[in-house]
């Protein structure tokens, strides 16, 4: 089988076979394809797309190309969650340890984060001593003692997908949904999880910004998880505005220790626990996570989890020393807040990077002080920047100028939950 046909049939408009994909996937994970002819390949597919079955075969073969993590023993049911990305989404960090306090053994494999998106290692990274790569043996003791772990991907586990990714990032084929969801999916069959809830952002601060595309991606994504033997279901969630107060990495932290308290922004304690719920009907348990937040018992969980990746849960964040109060020009209604731009401010102040090996800063970001549909005097406080220095700070300020639009009229925020999709 020589790789250059199968440029050319994709090329072309033809559908690959399983064991094409199959061969795709064994040349990249073995580097036997160099990367001008997968990255052609992967151009190919994003102009001639993948039907279904193609989209199967390849997610298949990827999480078949390395090791998976054996969970098969653990007395508890397996769910995770995965979320496509967005800004002050915080939300994994009081997720696994609520689910894993109403029962459930959570798994989750998590990232770094991107441009304006913020990823859940950098935040958690923000609490002293805390570590992301864990052994698979690591990760199987704790997920029998505590219940939840978040950590990095392990290099073995769907290592072409490291590799795929990579190429996409450069070649502009990150937008194709077949390479999207066989990209996120490949990973959570290799983990053995029994279920799986999809976070699937939509809006001005998303990677999506469409949402029949979303739709798309959800319905995409859910299949893939029902051909694989893995309960799923996505649940679209709006992204035009920031998700609660915080954007960064360490007041993330800290706005989620307040959720896992029973307090918090009520959106970002409205989609923990329905993300709780999707995942805990997936594996047929009836416990009502709400209790389980006002109880104190999901924060223990977080405190164990924590330790047990040998970070302090009870230490002091450290926040930017650099630090500005932006208030309002005029009196009116907060008529929204945009998303992205937010995002990027954090990014500017220091809380993001522009490519993976950058460092990020753990104390910088964003508070939001208000919400849309609030009512503002001129004068009032509208964000707070966090930075480490004044050069960054200037730089997260000409960012967010025009993030907040204020008006006369009256103006309610959209519904966060906007739909589920399921098999």
């Amino acid at each position: 089988m020589l790789f250059l046909d199968l440029i050319a049939k994709k090329r072309d408009g033809g559908r690959h076979t399983p064991e094409e994909l199959a061969f795709v996937a064994r040349g990249a994970a073995q580097g036997l394809i160099p990367d001008y002819q997968l990255s052609a390949w992967l151009m190919a597919v994003t102009c001639r797309g993948m039907d279904e079955a193609e989209t199967v075969a390849l997610t298949r073969a990827m999480a078949n190309s390395g090791e998976t993590l054996g969970l098969g023993k653990l007395g508890r049911k397996k769910a995770d969650k995965h979320s496509t990305g967005g800004v002050g989404d915080g939300v994994s960090l009081a997720l696994a340890p609520l689910a894993a306090a109403c029962g459930l053994a959570v798994p989750m494999m998590s990232g770094r984060g991107l441009g304006h998106t913020g990823g859940t290692l950098d935040k958690l990274e923000s609490i002293p001593g805390w570590r992301a790569s864990l052994s698979n043996d690591e990760i199987r003791s704790q997920l029998e003692s505590v219940g939840a772990v978040v950590c990095a991907a392990g290099a073995g586990l769907a290592p072409v997908d490291r590799r795929l990714y990579a190429l996409r990032d450069v070649t502009a084929t990150v937008e194709s949904v077949p390479l999207i969801a066989s990209s996120i999916m490949s990973k959570k069959i290799a983990e053995g999880t029994d279920a799986l809830v999809l976070d699937v952002k939509v809006g001005r601060g998303a990677f999506i910004k469409d949402l029949a595309r979303a739709r798309e991606l959800a319905s995409t994504m859910v299949g893939l998880g029902a051909s694989h033997g893995v309960a799923t279901v996505a649940q679209l969630t709006a992204m035009d505005a920031p998700l609660g107060r915080a954007v960064g990495n360490a007041i993330e932290v800290n706005e989620s220790v307040d959720v896992l308290k029973g307090a918090g922004p009520s959106d970002v304690r409205e989609l923990t626990l329905a993300l709780a719920r999707i995942m805990l009907e997936l594996v047929g348990l009836s416990v009502d996570p709400a209790t389980r937040l006002d109880d104190g018992s999901a924060y223990e969980v977080y405190c164990r989890m924590i330790r047990a990746q040998g970070g302090d849960p009870d230490a002091v964040l450290a926040l930017g020393a650099a630090r500005e109060t932006i208030v309002a020009s005029e009196s009116g209604t907060v008529q929204s807040i945009d998303a992205l731009a937010v995002g990027r401010a954090a990014w500017h102040l220091g809380a993001g990077r522009a490519r993976k090996e950058d460092a990020v800063s753990a104390g910088a970001g964003v508070l939001c002080l208000v919400v849309t549909g609030d009512r503002v005097s001129a004068g009032q406080p509208l964000f707070e920047l966090l930075a480490d220095d004044e050069d960054h700070l200037e730089s997260g300020r000409a960012a967010i100028a025009n993030a907040l639009v204020v008006g006369s009229s009256s103006s309610a925020p959209a519904p966060l939950l906007i739909e589920r999709v399921d098999s």
